[in-house]
């Protein structure tokens, strides 16, 4: 049986230095922080119902989030991923140009260095290097200038498939330690490698593809409580425009169904 699962719209470790460009922010502390905020999230999804959480979905607009309290930023993936060049290149239409999420990931890259929390997004996606934010180059948290990255799986927390992610923490506090385990999935996501039956495992449902473990879910808020009082002056900064956000593409959930995973 699989665990319980949910889905999404869409102590402190030794660390490894990253170089990179990124200039080094000052913190300025939040008073009385709200809810944690969770950004770009599916209705009446697994944020939903939790005393602690102010879910965030498409009707609300998590462009719009003005800050609060810490946030888990779950922004839209499909315009980033590996498929997104070959489905733009099959389909056309400025709405699948790869990069054009209507602004969303710069908005939650906003959020999250303005509030401290925690951005997820599919390991290899092209968003952190489109943004300047380091990939991670070794096992565990990478500190980089103005925070910390890492990749993970999420079949360590119950996922089916792999599923790996990579997140970027800002806080006051050194982020704690994950699971840094890397089970092998006993299903894959995305299309069946053409290279043989030997190749593939069982393909998920679209639906339990770009679902959560409530483990992992539970992981991610406790970070985000972790980063509780701090942000970063977001003024001092000014991100690159991504591709196509002056575009106002609506946003839409993490979908991870185009993206063969590594086997």
């Amino acid at each position: 049986m699989p665990v319980p699962v949910c889905h999404n719209h869409y102590p402190h470790s030794d660390r490894t230095k990253v170089r990179c460009t990124v200039r080094r922010y000052e913190f300025i502390p939040v008073h009385a922080p709200a809810k944690i905020a969770a950004l770009f999230v599916e209705k009446d999804g697994c944020y939903y119902g939790l005393p602690n959480v102010d879910p965030w979905d498409r009707e609300r607009d998590a462009r719009t989030f003005s800050g609060g309290g810490p946030v888990i930023a779950h922004p839209p993936c499909e315009r980033w991923g590996a498929m997104a060049a070959v489905n733009y290149a099959r389909w056309g239409g400025e709405h699948n140009r790869p990069g054009n999420d209507g602004g969303c990931f710069k908005s939650a890259l906003q959020s999250v260095r303005r509030c401290g929390g925690v951005l997820e997004h599919p390991a290899k996606s092209r968003a952190f290097k489109a943004f300047g934010i380091p990939k991670p180059v070794a096992k565990g948290w990478n500190e980089t200038a103005d925070g910390w990255v890492c990749e993970v799986w999420q079949s360590a927390y119950g996922h089916r498939a792999n599923k790996a992610t990579w997140l970027y923490y800002v806080g006051k506090n050194p982020p704690f330690e994950l699971d840094w385990s890397r089970p092998k999935g006993t299903h894959q996501v995305g299309f069946h490698d053409q290279r043989g039956k030997s190749r593939n495992k069982p393909t998920l449902p679209r639906s339990e593809a770009r679902a959560t473990p409530l483990p992992f879910r539970d992981t991610l808020i406790a970070l985000a409580a972790h980063a509780l009082r701090q942000s970063i002056d977001n003024r001092t900064h000014q991100l690159p425009d991504g591709p196509g956000f002056q575009c106002g593409v609506d946003a839409s959930f993490h979908d991870h169904s185009n993206s063969l995973e590594a086997q």
